[in-house]
């Protein structure tokens, strides 16, 4: 097995650990909630009811549930089987009649993907997209499967996260601080390693360009804190009700829409450049 394929491997079994857990250590959260009730406010501005929308890094399909409660049908892909388990039971537990498909697919495999149809649009949630290495083939692979015009919505981890560096500054922990900001970051799931990659909007947009147009691009998280500090935030409830306020406010300006813990990017499918 070569490296890159070990690493792979480790993060598919990385996630299946997850599964069981991933929820209530963020779905239901408050942080959690907080910082994808901001990304659920876009979903609604892009996607139209009727759509038939592609999803690739769903985890336990809490956004393909909520895609589906406002009448828009999903292809939910995941490379976690045990993610896809779960989903397919919060289907069958919440909404068994929900217009979704869940399908076992690593998003280096999207090209293996066969829809009757193009879609109508495309969403990777919350970091998805981080553990991926080649965005390059990605973003081509994606193209291929939409109609032009088709909107994209990513949400990826950034490089700086002010709330990050603040915590571990103030805490004394320099090392991780800046632990994002060489672009590359080895994380610890129990008893595996997942590389985490952490590319700028520059890098991003470059990697798409020639299948996509950049729209907009929205902090996610800028004043609200990652998910780690929830137990701080369990403690002082209002604190999140003001950073959630402060996020409203500056999470579009130029500085701070790169610097949050999340940023969401809605790219454009343009005509032509598919291969």
């Amino acid at each position: 097995m070569t490296v890159a394929a070990n690493a792979r491997n480790q993060t598919v079994l990385a996630f299946d650990s997850l599964a069981p857990k991933y929820d209530d250590l963020f779905t239901r959260s408050l942080i959690g909630r907080a910082q994808r009730g901001a990304v659920w406010d876009v979903i609604l501005d892009v996607f139209e009811p009727g759509a038939h929308i592609l999803e690739i890094n769903c985890g336990t399909g809490e956004d393909a549930l909520f895609l589906a409660r406002h009448d828009i049908s999903v292809v939910a892909c995941d490379a976690s089987q045990q993610m896809i388990h779960t989903a397919r039971q919060r289907m069958q537990a919440e909404d068994p009649h929900a217009d979704i498909q869940f399908e076992l697919l690593r998003t280096e495999h999207l090209s293996q993907l066969r829809p009757s149809e193009l879609f109508d649009g495309a969403l990777s949630n919350f970091s998805g997209l981080n553990c991926v290495a080649n965005l390059d083939h990605a973003a081509r692979d994606l193209a291929s499967l939409l109609f032009p015009g088709a909107p994209v919505l990513i949400c990826l981890s950034t490089r700086f996260c002010i709330a990050e560096m603040l915590w571990f500054l103030l805490h004394g922990e320099f090392r991780k601080a800046f632990r994002r900001t060489s672009g590359i970051a080895t994380a610890r799931v129990g008893e595996f390693e997942v590389k985490v990659y952490y590319p700028t909007l520059r890098e991003v947009k470059r990697a798409f360009s020639p299948w996509f147009r950049l729209n907009s691009c929205l902090g996610i998280g800028v004043a609200v804190p990652p998910s780690y500090l929830e137990p701080t935030i369990r403690k002082r409830p209002r604190l999140l009700d003001l950073l959630r306020s402060i996020d409203k406010r500056i999470s579009n300006l130029p500085l701070f829409r790169t610097m949050g813990d999340h940023m969401l990017l809605c790219f454009e499918r343009v005509e032509g450049g598919c291969w």
